[in-house]
C-alpha cells in the first residue's frame, strides 16, 4: 500500500510531502520523492537561485504527462515563514510571487508538483531593477545543441569586449542560457535595450549561424537569440530546476571549458546531478559577487540606432504597445503600403 505522507526535516523546518509514491516521470518511473530528494541534494545551488526571487511555479500536480500550468501568485495556504516579493505585470496589476529562501521552501513547492522555478531577473527588495541580464539561445528547427554550443563561444568574445561576465548553463533542452550578473541601476526597457545590442552583435559576426528576427517566418535553421525574455514578466527557468521532459533532464550550470568541451544536456537529469554536485558544487556560487556593468552594452545600442537606423525590436505580444517599437505584424500577413499618389 502505497504511503499517504512523510514528513521531511529540512534545517529547522518540518515538510509534508504527500503521496511521496505518486510516479512523476513514467519513462524513467521517478516519483515526487525521488523528485524532493535531488532538490535536497542541489538544495545550496536552487536556493542561491532563486533566493530573495519574485517566482513562478511550473506545476505539474499529476506528473509531466498530466495537465499543467503556471502559477504566478502565492497560493492562500502559503506558510508564513515562506517571503513573497511584489511584482508589476506589463499590464499594472500587481502580484505576489513566492522567493524560495531555503531548501524547505523549494521542498514545499515540490510537493506541489512544482518541477520548474521560473525566479525573475529581480530581488524582492527592487523590483524595478534587474540584476540580471539572461540571452536565451534557442536552436530553431533544422539545428540543435552543437550549433548552440558554437552560438555560446560567440557570445563569450561579444560578452568580454563588452565588459560582461557571462555565467552558462544548459536549458535543459536542446538550447544554452548565459546569465550575466549587472549592478541592479538598469530599468527592464534599458536591460533589454542591452540585450538586443548584445544579440545584434553577435547576429553581425556569425549571420549564417545566428537571428534576431523575432518572426519564425523569418529565422530559418539558425540559432535565435532571444531578447524578449529580457521584457518585464519574462522568466527563465533557474539553474537546477527540472524540466518537464519524459527523461527528467535539468538545466545545469556548467563551465566554458564544458562548454567548448564534449558535454551534452543529456549528460544532466534528475539521477546523474546529484553526484555531480557533490563532486564539483555549485558552479555559478560566485556569480553574485561580480555585477557588471551596462554601460558599453547601451552605448553599443546607441550606435546601432544612429549609424544604422536600428532602434527597437517587437515585444511579446501580451506586452503593451512600447513607445518606439515597430509594428508587431508578421511579415507574411502585413499588408503592403499603398503607393504614394500624384
Amino acid at each position: 500500500m502505497a504511503e499517504e505522507a512523510l514528513e521531511l526535516t529540512v534545517g529547522e523546518r518540518t515538510v509534508r510531502l504527500s503521496h511521496p509514491d505518486k510516479v512523476y516521470f513514467p519513462e524513467r518511473g521517478f516519483t515526487k520523492y525521488d523528485l524532493a530528494r535531488y532538490y535536497l541534494a542541489v538544495a545550496d545551488g536552487i536556493v542561491r537561485a532563486l533566493k530573495d526571487r519574485p517566482t513562478t511555479m511550473e506545476r505539474y500536480p499529476d506528473g509531466v504527462e498530466g495537465e499543467s500550468f503556471f502559477q504566478k501568485r502565492a497560493p492562500k495556504n502559503l506558510p508564513a515563514w515562506i517571503p513573497t516579493g511584489r511584482i508589476a505585470f506589463p499590464s499594472g496589476r500587481y502580484a505576489d510571487e513566492i522567493c524560495p529562501n531555503e531548501a524547505a521552501a523549494v521542498l514545499w513547492a515540490a510537493n506541489l508538483g512544482c518541477l520548474t522555478f521560473h525566479p525573475w531577473p529581480v530581488r524582492r527588495t527592487d523590483t524595478e531593477h534587474p540584476d540580471e541580464l539572461r540571452i536565451d539561445l534557442d536552436p530553431q528547427p533544422g539545428t540543435g545543441y552543437a550549433e548552440a554550443v558554437r552560438a555560446a563561444l560567440g557570445l563569450r568574445e561579444v560578452l568580454d569586449g563588452l565588459g560582461l561576465i557571462g555565467w552558462p548553463k544548459t536549458s535543459g533542452g536542446r538550447g544554452l542560457h548565459v546569465f550575466v550578473p549587472i549592478a541592479p541601476r538598469w530599468t527592464f526597457v534599458q536591460v533589454r535595450r542591452a540585450a538586443i545590442a548584445v544579440a545584434r552583435e553577435l547576429e553581425r559576426r556569425s549571420p549564417k549561424e545566428i537571428t534576431t528576427a523575432w518572426w519564425k517566418e523569418e529565422r530559418g535553421a539558425k540559432v535565435f537569440v532571444d531578447y524578449n525574455q529580457t521584457a518585464r514578466d519574462r522568466t527563465i527557468a533557474s539553474a537546477y530546476s527540472v524540466r518537464p521532459r519524459p527523461h527528467a533532464p535539468v538545466s545545469a550550470p556548467l563551465t566554458w571549458d564544458e562548454v567548448a568541451g564534449d558535454a551534452v544536456p543529456e549528460d544532466f537529469d534528475l539521477a546523474t546531478m546529484p553526484a555531480r554536485f557533490e563532486a564539483v558544487g555549485d558552479l555559478h556560487a560566485g556569480m553574485e559577487d561580480r555585477p557588471c556593468g551596462l554601460e558599453a552594452a547601451l552605448e553599443l545600442a546607441d550606435r546601432d540606432e544612429r549609424e544604422h537606423g536600428l532602434g527597437d525590436l517587437p515585444y511579446p505580444p501580451e506586452h503593451p504597445k512600447m513607445k518606439g517599437e515597430p509594428k508587431r505584424v508578421q511579415p507574411s500577413r502585413a499588408r503592403k503600403e499603398p503607393p504614394p499618389s500624384g
